[in-house]
């Protein structure tokens, strides 16, 4: 009984932490965060459901709360912290392969939020445009800026993450 205790308590502070930290940064970086060309830094932490399944809450919950404290529509709070769960989903999902882990938030992101911006902002861009840019602000956050993490992550994934959590 104390085992599974304990194990649902670390799960929830890997999950609390990761939210924190994706709001401050998010928060930090608000200028650049939101809008049709956004570079969300936080969006670097899309890899870590390959160390830790908490990592699918936290990034759903923290994108959550970085789109309502920062005073986001109630359709981008939705739908955008929507995509990130999907993403993150996906990426639990394809965890075996450490490269492939960055490609559903890129994914659900750049699909999404073209067209959160569209009726959530009454963005003018065409669809298809801003497909483009939000794709090109994701794949510099989660491809690049991910990766990198990822690769220093993963030197210390035991310390981090313990054995059990690792993919």
């Amino acid at each position: 009984m104390l085992q599974k205790s304990s194990s649902r308590t670390y799960f929830m502070v890997y999950a609390a932490a990761i939210a924190a930290i994706y709001t401050v940064l998010t928060m930090v970086f608000a200028p650049i965060s939101f809008g049709p060309i956004q570079f969300r830094i936080s969006e670097a932490l899309c890899i870590l459901p390959f160390f830790t399944p908490a990592a699918v809450p936290g990034l759903f919950i923290g994108c959550l709360l970085s789109n309502l404290l920062c005073g986001a529509a109630a359709l981008d709070i939705i739908f955008g912290s929507l995509a990130t769960l999907i993403g993150a989903l996906g990426s639990w999902m394809l965890r075996k392969n450490k490269w492939a882990v960055c490609l559903p938030p890129i994914l659900a992101n750049t699909i999404v939020i073209p067209w959160v911006l569209r009726f959530a902002y009454g963005s003018e861009d065409m669809i298809l445009y801003a497909m483009v840019t939000v794709g090109i602000g994701e794949i510099l956050a989660i491809g690049v800026l991910g990766n990198l993490l990822m690769g220093v992550l993963y030197k210390y994934r035991q310390i981090m993450f313990g054995k059990k959590n690792l993919a």
